[in-house]
């Protein structure tokens, strides 16, 4: 009656608290969803959770299946990897770089995660910030990156890992925080405090300003997230961050967070990598851990949208 699908299914509920973003984590159609779910009710003679409830609340009987696939999905992970390892493939090397300042707060996790699994892949990370990590990566110095931006690279493939809504953070004081969302020319006297990256690699400019013809007033860089929260509150400018990075300032009430635009301004992060590395059961495992870290531990992530 019961199966692994069914188990998923319930975990990715109870993780995204969306229908339609447990869909998209499962690459199933909605209705798809929704007809699993409906058919092991009837199996089972028994709700799973509640409908019309935001967040999902579940029923008894579903919260003893997620206690269930608490328990197996772990184990069957444990089992996948054993049999890559027997199959061959487990030592090799995994050298990566990130072009994402913010991506330390999943990043660093799945590492703990995939160094334990996979204790004979030698591992490094470096910051991309100070080089190209893209050549870099097809001259094989390194075999994988964490990047917004990707290029158009000969052996290069890449691995959409989920999509995240840049925000503006202004103090609660800021006239912006009064409006639901931000136009380009509301910066065009503001002081944008940014990480020290290059202009032509910040989606508040590629994506949002530059398309306008805008320009901010001052442009001031800050290292770290902390300082550039601190800036922000105290007045000194604003600055536009993933939603993930925003969400515990915002939710404590340091900051506001608006949208870009009245759509939003949405960007998908990827894994690069030669596709001569796609088949290595390490580097499989590590893009599966890295995208369940992410959407365990990063508020208002979702599936990657087609082509964002």
């Amino acid at each position: 009656m019961l199966e692994i699908r069914h188990l998923k299914t319930l975990h990715a509920l109870r993780e995204t608290d969306s229908l339609v973003e447990a869909a998209e984590r499962l690459h199933l159609t909605q209705s798809a969803l929704s007809h699993q779910l409906k058919d092991l009710e009837e199996k089972l003679g028994q709700s799973l959770f509640v409908r019309k409830t935001k967040p999902v609340r579940f029923t008894s009987v579903g919260l003893r299946l997620l206690r269930l696939a608490d328990e197996v999905l772990p184990l069957l992970r444990g089992a996948e990897r054993d049999l890559s390892r027997l199959a061959g493939g487990t030592a090799g090397r995994l050298h990566m770089a990130i072009e994402c300042h913010s991506c330390f707060q999943w990043l660093m996790p799945t590492i703990d995660q995939f160094r334990d699994a996979w204790p004979e892949v030698e591992l490094d990370l470096a910051s991309g910030f100070a080089f190209a990590p893209l050549p870099a990566l097809a001259r094989g110095d390194l075999d994988l990156v964490v990047t917004s931006d990707p290029q158009e690279l000969a052996g290069i493939t890449y691995v959409p890992l989920f999509t995240y809504e840049a925000l503006l953070a202004v103090a609660n004081q800021h006239a912006l925080a009064n409006k639901s969302y931000v136009q380009p020319e509301d910066l065009s006297s503001e002081v944008l405090i940014s990480y020290p990256v290059e202009r032509e690699r910040l989606d508040v400019f590629k994506h949002f300003l530059d398309p306008a013809g805008v320009d901010p007033l001052e442009v001031r860089t800050a290292e770290l997230t902390v300082m550039m929260m601190q800036l922000v509150a105290s007045g000194r400018g604003v600055c536009c961050l993933p939603n993930w990075a925003l969400a515990e300032y915002s939710e404590r009430g340091y900051i506001s967070a608006r949208r870009l635009g009245s759509q939003g301004l949405y960007a998908t992060l990827y894994a690069a990598l030669r596709e001569d590395m796609l088949d290595a059961p390490f580097m499989r495992d590590f893009l599966l851990t890295a995208k369940d870290t992410s959407f365990a531990t990063l508020a208002g992530v979702s599936s990657a949208r087609p082509g964002k």
